[in-house]
């Protein structure tokens, strides 16, 4: 079954050989979709016939929202926390303690729930493909049950077993790296493609993640990092040095830190949802962009430090207190998340790329930055389905 997507106002594909600028832009254009694919972009006049038609009504389209960095698999809820933190409390590591205790106090069906209702939120708002983590089971089994569980709904799903050091081993982090390492890595590598680390003060030191990642590396996980998000520390270095997807945060850098991403092929995955929601400066994307670092953009969706699941959120942010242009903090939402998962099926309109499609309720992708807050998501097309 092909459709054909015409009328559209301003279509973004990512591919410069498409269209104009970094964002491929094409006016009044058209997609064909056929099957799960995309089978054909360009201008509407052009466009070969299909099955079934849909007229866009001169809006914008664009690729469906990649976000590379969530934390979707827990219970519980921290409102209290945040309550506290907004009165004057700073934030720290310690609070995912009490999100660990609700999430092993859970039933599978229960955990399978929220990431279910999390997951419809997401794709509600345009985001078609999202990296879910574990880490808020912190033994073995609690683990496990996190990534399968995920696993049901993505396949970008990653081990996070080292996200804090568990409560039974609060005074043995060693004995706790040798599990993390160990009996509950190879528990959970059947149910991930990646591994991470939290990276900071409070959770893993750079020897600790050191060891985390490079056992993950050994049991076929591809690493990413939780690098320099409370301060500066070793985590950007690490996660360059050992080639990871990405190094999420990087909120505090050093000009060494800039010039190592820059060189490097891992991706500056900035979460400005956690800077909102702590109160804490935002990364600077425009050094890093400045320098010729690939960046991305994510929510961070987790329970403690950033409760939203809101791309365009996030696109607005960026823009307005990260120095981003309207077209980079797209491109960052959708092709940079792309990257920061070494995809190339997504976060782009193309020939041959997934239809994952989001039309907006607005002539042009500015309008996300441009009318922060305001649901302007028209439609939501995954692997050529539409959803929304």
């Amino acid at each position: 079954m092909s459709t054909l997507i015409s009328n559209i106002g301003s279509l973004v594909t990512n591919d410069p050989a498409l269209g104009e600028g970094p964002l491929g832009l094409l006016a009044d254009a058209a997609v064909v979709v056929d099957g799960d694919r995309v089978a054909w972009v360009g201008p509407g006049p052009a466009a070969p016939a299909a099955d079934e038609a849909v007229d866009a009504g001169g809006r914008a389209l664009l690729p469906g929202f990649v976000d590379s960095h969530a934390h979707l698999v827990f219970a519980g809820d921290r409102t209290a926390e945040f309550n506290a933190r907004m009165s004057g409390l700073a934030y720290g590591a310690g609070g995912i303690r009490t999100t660990v205790a609700a999430t092993r106090a859970a039933s599978d069906a229960e955990l399978n729930a929220n990431l279910t209702r999390y997951l419809a939120e997401m794709l509600r708002q345009g985001t078609t493909t999202v990296e879910v983590k574990s880490g808020y089971g912190l033994s073995t089994a609690d683990e496990a049950r996190s990534l399968r569980i995920a696993a049901g709904h993505t396949e970008e799903t990653t081990y996070l077993g080292a996200h804090v050091v568990a409560p039974e081993y609060a005074d043995d982090p060693a004995g706790y790296v040798e599990l993390v390492t160990g009996e509950m890595l190879a528990a959970c590598a059947p149910y991930a493609r990646w591994v991470d680390v939290f990276c900071e003060r409070g959770a893993f030191d750079g020897d600790q993640a050191r060891a985390v990642l490079t056992a993950g590396l050994a049991q076929g996980l591809q690493p990413r990092v939780h690098a320099n998000q409370l301060g500066h520390g070793p985590g950007v270095q690490l996660a360059v040095e050992l080639g990871a997807a990405s190094a999420d945060h990087c909120t505090h850098l050093t000009d060494a830190d800039v010039a190592a991403l820059a060189g490097s092929t891992t991706v500056a995955t900035l979460l400005p949802g956690a800077e909102f929601s702590t109160r804490a400066p935002y990364p600077d994307a425009r050094r890093l962009l400045d320098a010729g670092a690939a960046v991305a953009l994510s929510t961070d969706c987790n329970p403690g430090s950033s409760f939203t699941s809101s791309m365009p959120f996030c696109v607005a942010v960026a823009v307005r207190e990260m120095g981003m242009t309207p077209d980079e903090a797209v491109h960052a939402a959708t092709a940079g998340g792309a990257l920061a998962l070494r995809r190339t099926d997504v976060g782009r309109i193309a020939p041959g790329a997934r239809a994952d499609l989001h039309l907006l309720d607005a002539p042009s992708h500015v309008h996300l930055a441009y009318r922060p807050g305001v649901p302007l998501t028209a439609a939501v097309w995954q692997g050529g389905v539409r959803k929304v």
